[in-house]
């Protein structure tokens, strides 16, 4: 599971240029969660061009183990029409809705390189983890984060920290709109459902 992440730039990234990227295990937590047992890994991945650093992102991963779902406790649906149903809350002046579909999920998955089948495999999704949709991708919601973030005034992504947690699970069925204001600190940004329930929120600030 993605709990969350950092990205902290340092400059441009030119298309087309030899890039590295240093990838580092910098963390590893073993707890005991409502669930079972949960392990907490930090990763930083450092990519440079011509010897300096550019980008430095932080990932916060969740790692738990696939545990029958008779034994889940989690409830199990026969597909979209048993899932969540929202009451539509109407778009604030600095919100956006994001169209999400099932060839979204997937087109996602594949240019991430993400196999979990929870993004694209409705049945597996909801007979096999328990879960009432498909699972929006928690790197998507920071994605279009960033993006509102960046519509809504932010100009250059040079010398800037965007730093994101995922707050709950988003389903396909719940919808994604999109939220993003400035202010003398930065830019606040955020990812709700329909019903105005928040799933991500994140900041951009100045090194």
């Amino acid at each position: 599971m993605w709990a969350g992440g950092r990205l902290t730039y340092y400059g441009e990234l030119r298309i087309g240029e030899h890039t590295t990227r240093r990838s580092t295990l910098t963390s590893l937590t073993e707890k005991q969660g409502r669930s079972g047992p949960l392990t907490f890994a930090k990763v930083e991945h450092a990519l440079s061009q011509h010897g300096e650093v550019k980008l430095v992102e932080h990932q916060d991963l969740v790692y738990r183990p696939i545990a029958p779902v008779a034994d889940s406790g989690d409830h199990v649906s026969d597909g979209p029409d048993d899932a969540f149903t929202p009451r539509p809350l109407g778009l604030a002046a600095h919100e956006r809705a994001i169209p999400v579909s099932e060839t979204l999920l997937f087109r996602f998955s594949a240019l991430t390189y993400n196999a979990h089948r929870i993004h694209y495999d409705r049945d597996y999704a909801t007979k096999i983890e328990g879960y009432p949709d498909l699972v929006t991708h928690g790197p998507l919601q920071a994605l279009i984060m960033a993006e509102t973030a960046r519509a809504a005034g932010l100009q250059t992504v040079t010398g800037l920290c965007f730093e994101y947690r995922l707050l709950a699970p988003l389903f396909l069925s719940q919808g994604m709109i999109a939220g993003a204001s400035t202010s003398s600190s930065g830019v606040q940004t955020y990812v709700r459902d329909y019903t105005g329930r928040q799933t991500a929120t994140g900041s951009i600030t100045s090194r």
